[in-house]
């Protein structure tokens, strides 16, 4: 009788500690910049479902493009003890303090889709291949206005992210490098002669900013004239620039809507291309970004390294930081139905 009261105990001992260590994966901060995009909102709630299914607990914030919120959150999750943070950063420059404190603790940083710049202590990186976004938004451009054929010129309007977002100099260069050898030949022309990130740049990647901008551009520069194209790099800014030139009648009465990108198939966007306003966008699909990220956190606490495939791209000022990029996809009218809504993305009861 002992010895069966001694298998018994040790039986559901062993139910004790497999039923603690199935709940002791530990928590999982992620620190999420805004909800004032659906993007983001995406990205959150996938990187929960994805961790959450595979046995983590998860602290999910958005500091609402507040800088001083997010460093409020993130030294809230060190404190409560996460062991693993993901960070999709407002400015990737403010961090370095909090994620020293969070090193000393023995936390690990996952940058999020935004490199966080200016700290030793960012571990890895799970973001897409942005300079290809780039590329990606000027080749519709080439493409639309046929531009390897067409004897021109074409007028072009140049916008760029938030200064403060690294990804955004990675959109631009991308563009610029297939747009720059026709802008130097002549074939686009800025009218407004705003080229770099110090002149076409728009803070916390606001739409109204952008909008504004585009008013501006329109009175002083085109009175006359036509623009041919708008580089947007984010639909929320594609969506400000096409309400200016609606506003200035474009779109109605013979006048053409210029070609104008955007990036991450926000939903008001992919209306806005089918009813013949944006032409393309860039879909990244946040489920594959929330799985690689996950894996990644999978292998720091596992003392394993993640998988990589970037070693020499993303210096963040201190060090190389070791990345996975995913492959952007450009959406436009001939394919969004396949890759956004065959896919899963959205249903198509969103769009129509």
């Amino acid at each position: 009788m002992k010895f069966l009261k001694t298998v018994l105990a040790a039986v559901a001992l062993g139910v004790v500690t497999f039923g603690a260590s199935a709940q002791d994966k530990g928590t999982v901060g992620i620190a999420m910049p805004t909800k004032s995009s659906a993007r983001w909102i995406a990205d959150g709630d996938n990187m929960v479902k994805v961790l959450q299914a595979r046995g983590y607990k998860t602290d999910l914030q958005y500091a609402e493009d507040d800088i001083p919120n997010q460093l409020a959150q993130i030294e809230n999750m060190v404190t409560k003890g996460d062991k693993v943070l993901v960070i999709a950063s407002i400015d990737g420059t403010t961090l370095s303090n909090v994620l020293q404190k969070a090193a000393d603790k023995g936390v690990k940083i996952i940058a999020y889709d935004r490199l966080i710049k200016g700290s030793k202590n960012v571990d890895y990186y799970a973001t897409f291949d942005n300079f290809q976004v780039g590329v990606l938004q000027a080749d519709s451009i080439v493409d639309a206005l046929k531009l390897k054929t067409a004897k021109g010129p074409f007028n072009i309007e140049l916008f760029g992210g938030s200064p403060d977002d690294n990804n955004a100099f990675f959109f631009y260069n991308g563009a610029m490098s297939v747009l720059k050898p026709y802008i130097d030949s002549g074939k686009l022309v800025v009218r407004s002669k705003q080229l770099g990130m110090d002149k076409v740049s728009t803070l916390r990647w606001d739409g109204a900013v952008a909008q504004a901008r585009m008013d501006n551009l329109l009175s002083a520069y085109y009175n006359g004239a036509h623009v041919d194209a708008v580089l947007s790099p984010y639909d929320g800014l594609s969506i400000g620039i096409l309400s200016s030139l609606k506003g200035v009648g474009y779109g109605k009465g013979g006048v053409a809507m210029p070609v104008v990108t955007g990036q991450d198939a926000e939903v008001p966007s992919v209306k806005s291309i089918l009813a013949g306003e944006q032409t393309t966008t860039i879909f990244k699909d946040t489920r594959e970004l929330a799985k690689v990220t996950a894996g990644m956190v999978d292998a720091v606490l596992g003392g394993k390294t993640p998988e990589i495939n970037d070693t020499k791209t993303y210096n963040n000022g201190i060090k190389i930081v070791p990345s996975y990029l995913l492959k952007p996809v450009l959406v436009d009218k001939s394919n969004w139905h396949h890759v956004l809504i065959d896919s899963g993305y959205y249903k198509e009861s969103q769009i129509k």
